[in-house]
């Protein structure tokens, strides 16, 4: 969550069926479903993108995402994984990445390398396409040099655990790991020196150079 001078910004939009969480969430923060202004939607796997339809319909907030993931967010393709080792391959045998959600389509809808000013709701930001998680996978870069880059990286044992959250590690999927690198080491490059994810403790620029390195090796 993005809190700005004129309400707040959603990051990604939880498994369906989230709302009551996001709305907890909020009242932590002293706001409620009518102050959210946007809807960010870093990419299209469920945990990320599955009660993105309910929430539009709570706070009446348009969606933000991109285009080369709207075949998935419409649910006219089945999702694609690509597994980056064992605990992908186990993860894709349970049920929850298979999870369906509501088809919803994007209000605001990036295409390429477009860039989107989120100014217009109070937030000092915007919105890049990163791709390399999935194709159409984007992120949040801060004013402050502070980057959400959903689930770009990881961090933690089996991601997001309690012990080793300051270390990168690959998400259990991810369709082209130089893409990625290529996306992290221009935000290093460009002075982003805390990484938030979608699964795991905040990062620091050291680190993900280090990680950003590592997929450029693997062949």
């Amino acid at each position: 969550m993005l809190v700005g001078s004129e309400g707040c910004l959603l990051v990604d939009a939880g498994l369906p069926g989230s709302a009551t969480k996001v709305e907890k969430a909020l009242l932590k923060e002293g706001l409620s479903f009518k102050d959210v202004r946007a809807i960010v939607i870093t990419h299209a796997h469920v945990d990320h993108a599955g009660g993105a339809a309910e929430l539009r319909e709570r706070t009446r907030a348009p969606i933000i995402a991109h285009k080369d993931d709207l075949p998935y967010y419409k649910r006219e393709a089945p999702m694609k994984f690509c597994s980056t080792g064992w605990t992908g391959r186990l993860f894709f045998k349970t049920p929850l990445p298979h999870e369906s959600y509501t088809a919803f389509e994007p209000d605001v809808l990036l295409s390429n390398d477009d860039t989107f000013d989120l100014s217009e709701f109070g937030v000092s930001a915007i919105v890049k396409h990163t791709p390399g998680h999935t194709k159409g996978s984007i992120s949040v870069e801060l004013g402050n040099r502070e980057a959400m880059v959903g689930d770009l990286v990881a961090s933690g044992i089996l991601i997001g655990g309690v012990i080793r959250t300051s270390h990168a590690i690959r998400p259990p999927f991810e369709d082209d790991p130089k893409a990625v690198a290529k996306e992290l080491l221009r935000l290093v490059d460009a002075g982003f020196d805390r990484f938030h994810l979608g699964h795991g403790g905040v990062l620091n620029g050291s680190e993900v150079r280090r990680h950003a390195n590592a997929l450029m090796r693997i062949s």
